[in-house]
């Protein structure tokens, strides 16, 4: 095993003050938890403890080696904090096995992290040559390699085109086959070598790395993200308490969308526009607390590169009910 190093000493949570004071009002009663479902090395969990003294978090992870690290972190916090394996779709099972009806805060940092992208024998770093691996949870599913020996030239066209928005797909996916009939996909210093010469070098000098896009979809369809995220949020939101707060960190425009589009349609009326006056059923039940999705500042992006791309949005339950938008049935508790 490779020594990974202590968390403190390794994580610096992106826009921490910022997301503490999103979530905190929220979290200042005894008894009031925040579900941080991307634990990662625990250190936005650290920072609401240490400012929210009533506060206790659950924290999820479906990376063991996140969660070893973030409890040697959060140790000194007791019983406050309790570490979940898991994936964060799993929210409500989670909280029901633990026997918690509602939570006051949630906390989404997604995408990959800096211990994933710091392992050098993890593959999600396309500078360094490591077996293709790029599972979040090492214990379960299908790696990278296997992606790229098994899947057919259409479907790692599609997920190059919709998960890595790369120009080239069409010709990555073609070579991709083409090489692994010659010999099986293995490393990531031999995906880089094949990238590097199949985008062509005017893309690379605009486009940075050549290698960026491709990792980014291999990485996201391996881990299921953007569908684990779209189950993950609407289970989240029924978890929240009146007055909860709910803070999402995306870092690429694809999992921004969905989060953008659940918390607009939570925070808009859903009353058709030929209604005269608005139903209750129609009310929004959410109150947007960021003005479109802030990001984090020069000083702190010149010090702390992975927060150079973050998008934080933040939304507040008010009502109980959860009004009715088109295509959905309506749903009370």
């Amino acid at each position: 095993m490779i020594d990974r190093g202590v968390a403190e000493r390794r994580h610096v949570p992106v826009m921490r003050d910022r997301i503490v004071e999103l979530l905190a009002p929220a979290l200042q009663e005894p008894g009031s938890i925040l579900v941080d479902g991307t634990l990662g090395m625990g250190g936005h969990a650290a920072a609401i403890l240490r400012a929210c003294p009533h506060a206790r978090v659950i924290g999820i992870d479906r990376d063991t080696e996140a969660l070893q690290l973030a409890g040697e972190r959060l140790a000194e916090f007791g019983d406050r904090f309790t570490p979940v394996h898991s994936v964060y779709d799993e929210i409500d099972e989670v909280l029901s096995d633990l026997e918690i009806a509602s939570v006051q805060g949630a906390l989404f940092d997604l995408g990959v992290s800096s211990l994933q992208l710091d392992a050098e024998d993890r593959g999600f770093a396309y500078r360094v040559d490591a077996p293709l691996d790029m599972r979040m949870d090492q214990s379960q599913g299908m790696t990278a390699a296997d992606v790229l020996n098994i899947w057919s030239s259409a479907d790692l066209e599609q997920i190059l085109k919709e998960y890595g928005e790369e120009r080239f797909a069409r010709k990555i996916a073609r070579q991709l086959v083409e090489r692994r009939e010659v010999k099986p996909w293995e490393t990531s210093g031999e995906l880089v070598d094949l990238l590097s010469k199949a985008v062509p070098a005017a893309s690379q000098r605009s486009g940075g790395h050549p290698a960026k896009r491709t990792f980014q979809a291999l990485r996201i369809a391996v881990n299921e993200e953007l569908s684990v995220w779209a189950d993950a949020l609407p289970k989240a939101l029924e978890k929240l308490s009146v007055d909860g707060r709910i803070v999402v960190m995306s870092y690429h425009s694809l999992e921004d969308r969905i989060t953008k589009r659940a918390l607009v349609a939570g925070s808009t009326s859903s009353a058709p526009p030929e209604f005269p006056v608005e139903l209750p059923e129609h009310e929004p039940w959410l109150k947007m607390l960021t003005r479109g999705a802030e990001k984090a500042s020069e000083t702190e992006t010149a010090s702390n590169s992975r927060a150079a791309s973050v998008r934080v949005r933040a939304a507040m339950r008010i009502k109980e009910q959860m009004n009715t938008q088109p295509g959905q049935r309506k749903r009370t508790r």
